[in-house]
């Protein structure tokens, strides 16, 4: 039972992919490959050094054009798991092998999402209902206004305390698991999203035809740029890949999304069985 992994970089500084080669090599027997988006290939070299697989795309052809290239091999090498995993992501041993035993137990799941810190050990909410052009709109541009209103907690699924596994209609792609026979299925990420909103895309895709899970006995940890936030170049792809999104799926009307979101809200109603205490922060990878 194979498993591969793909990490896709745009000028990430030589030491952050360092630290994710080296989280992932802690799991012997995973093939990995390193897609370098960048204007040069100076990221080689660290590849070479943790012998994975290096392919530069000076071209840069996107986040999810470049993961669809590793996909791809996934499917042909027939690897039973492929993990999409971001360049400023680090974790322990535990969390590979935990996650494939969750697989393993749980056929019907095609995506899981690990328990995602920041690097100070707080929770980052990236388990997230479908969106409404609101959300994202009034998300960016009024947040104190977003949080006050409650939506944000109803988004963000914050009322399941983040300490329970759940299913989440969109999940994010800083890290996903995910089954490759689910994969031949959906296909990979859609091209036409340069990056942002991509991994929601997927997500929906994939809740079709399989369940879509946040499970948090691993924890990751994840930097989290927030580069849309900082830069005017990547909130304008951020928008066009909103528009993008909404113009596929449905702007104000969408009966799936609210079917779907409504189902997931139910769920958080119902007990928890696994729900388990945080470890103190200075136990957490």
């Amino acid at each position: 039972m194979s498993i591969s992994c793909a990490i896709v970089s745009y000028h990430n500084p030589p030491a952050e992919i360092a630290d994710v080669l080296r989280s992932v090599a802690a799991t012997p027997g995973v093939a990995v490959m390193l897609i370098d988006n960048s204007r040069d290939d100076s990221l080689g070299a660290i590849a070479r050094q943790f012998g994975v697989r290096y392919i530069h795309r000076p071209d840069n052809p996107g986040f999810g054009a470049a993961h669809n290239l590793a996909i791809e091999e996934a499917l042909a090498s027939g690897a039973t798991y492929h993990m999409v995993i971001n360049p400023d992501v680090t974790f322990g041993p535990e969390v590979i092998p935990g996650l494939r035993s969750y697989m393993d137990a749980h056929p019907g799941v095609g995506l899981v999402m690990p328990d995602i810190r920041y690097p100070d050990g707080s929770h980052q909410h990236l388990c997230k209902l479908l969106p409404h052009p609101g959300d994202l709109l009034v998300r960016r541009f009024l947040p104190t206004l977003y949080s006050l209103s409650g939506r944000l907690d109803t988004y963000e699924m914050r009322s399941s305390g983040y300490e329970r596994t759940m299913d989440v209609p969109a999940l994010s792609g800083c890290f996903m698991f995910l089954r490759t026979s689910v994969l031949r299925k959906t296909g990979g990420f859609d091209e036409r999203f340069f990056m942002y909103l991509e991994d929601v895309d997927l997500s929906r895709r994939i809740g079709r035809v399989a369940r879509t899970v946040y499970y948090p006995a691993v924890s990751i940890t994840h930097a989290y740029q927030k580069g849309s936030y900082k830069s005017s170049v990547l909130l304008r792809r951020h928008i066009r890949s909103a528009i993008l999104y909404f113009n596929k799926w449905g702007w104000f009307f969408d009966d799936e999304r609210a079917a779907v979101n409504r189902a997931a809200m139910r769920a958080l109603e119902e007990p928890a069985l696994d729900a388990k205490p945080s470890p103190p922060l200075a136990n957490r990878k």
